[in-house]
């Protein structure tokens, strides 16, 4: 039985009225609950994968398919994101005027969730990555490993099937880049990471090595 939970065809990406060729011809198969890693080269694909998978951008050419459905036909993506993906960047993307709290909540608005119900899910999840105490901090008084928490916490709000991290070590220390991946991998939701660090990058089950736009 095919566990695909994330399919890519022949998906070709490019800007600058196609002077830029980002992917060529990409095809990827991901599991559900799968860790899987992709490295590479600065220039060579990666984010641009990674906002594919996530609708955050469209393919030129191709074919994408997210928890089996055809991304390409989907009507309202901004409700498809918020319901399947959950995202992680380096820099975090906090709302600096917003608690840590509010900050968790953002994706949680447009699900239907009661306030109550938002600040309940909102402080549970924060006290999942150790933050209870900091609910009420905005993200400016935080430690950077501690904001990166917060983006966790954000990131799971709707209980996505999928993550997807971009670098989300690469602002941090050693140990609280260590605690972010730990974290990340409890979750048992397919999770896809792009990584500098080799160390990371041998934790998963898969690694996709790209390079000049296409899967080696």
């Amino acid at each position: 039985m095919n566990n695909s939970i994330i399919k890519l065809e022949n998906v070709t990406k490019t800007y600058d009225k196609g002077r830029i060729k980002a992917l060529k011809c990409v095809s990827l198969d991901v599991e559900a609950g799968s860790f899987v890693s992709i490295i590479g080269p600065s220039g060579s694909g990666k984010s641009t994968l990674l906002n594919l998978i996530g609708a955050l951008d469209v393919a030129d050419k191709g074919y994408i398919e997210i928890i089996g459905q055809d991304i390409s036909k989907i009507k309202d993506l901004n409700n498809f994101r918020r319901e399947t993906v959950g995202f992680v960047f380096q820099l975090h993307n906090l709302i600096p005027n917003l608690s840590s709290r509010k900050n968790v909540e953002l994706p949680m608005y447009g699900t239907g969730l009661s306030s109550d119900r938002m600040e309940e899910r909102s402080l549970e999840l924060l006290e999942s990555v150790g933050l209870e105490n900091m609910a009420n901090k905005n993200p400016n008084i935080l430690s950077g490993g501690e904001r990166q928490r917060v983006a966790v916490a954000r990131a799971l709000a709707n209980n996505p099937q999928i993550i997807l991290a971009d670098e989300p070590t690469g602002s941090l220390d050693t140990q609280n880049g260590k605690q972010i991946i730990e974290l990340l991998q409890k979750l048992g939701t397919t999770l896809i990471i792009i990584t500098h660090n080799p160390d990371i990058a041998h934790q998963a089950d898969h690694i996709i090595n790209l390079t000049d736009g296409q899967i080696k």
